[in-house]
């Protein structure tokens, strides 16, 4: 194994590379997961963020109205697809933090769930 720090919109992240030599068949070790929107809990409500860099393509909900997990509530395009932002918990939308058309980055907090 060989251990590389790649960096990606300004952040470092550290990958490991294992070399295959011919006719050897890679192993998988884990099973690749979606990206999901990543809730961030800080005691006042969830906070979705954005799980890649991409554009708003359309935000589905207002400030004060109820979701449910699971509820659809932005759409972020993102090479070319649209990718649901889904809520991680039931409740209200507290704030929304971007606009339909904006551009975000991994990470950047799109709207909050208390």
């Amino acid at each position: 194994m060989k251990t590389y720090n790649i960096t990606l919109n300004g952040k470092v992240y550290q990958v490991e590379v294992e070399e295959v030599q011919p006719g050897q068949k890679p192993v998988q070790t884990a099973a690749p997961a979606a990206p999901k929107a990543a809730p961030v809990s800080n005691g006042a409500g969830e906070e979705i963020t954005a799980p890649m860099p991409g554009s708003m393509f359309n935000i589905l909900v207002k400030e004060g109205q109820a979701v449910k997990k699971g509820d659809v509530v932005a759409i972020l395009e993102a090479m070319k697809m649209e990718n649901e932002i889904v809520a991680p918990v039931d409740g209200q939308v507290s704030a929304i933090h971007v606009e339909k058309g904006q551009n975000v980055n991994l990470g950047d907090v799109i709207l909050k769930i208390a």
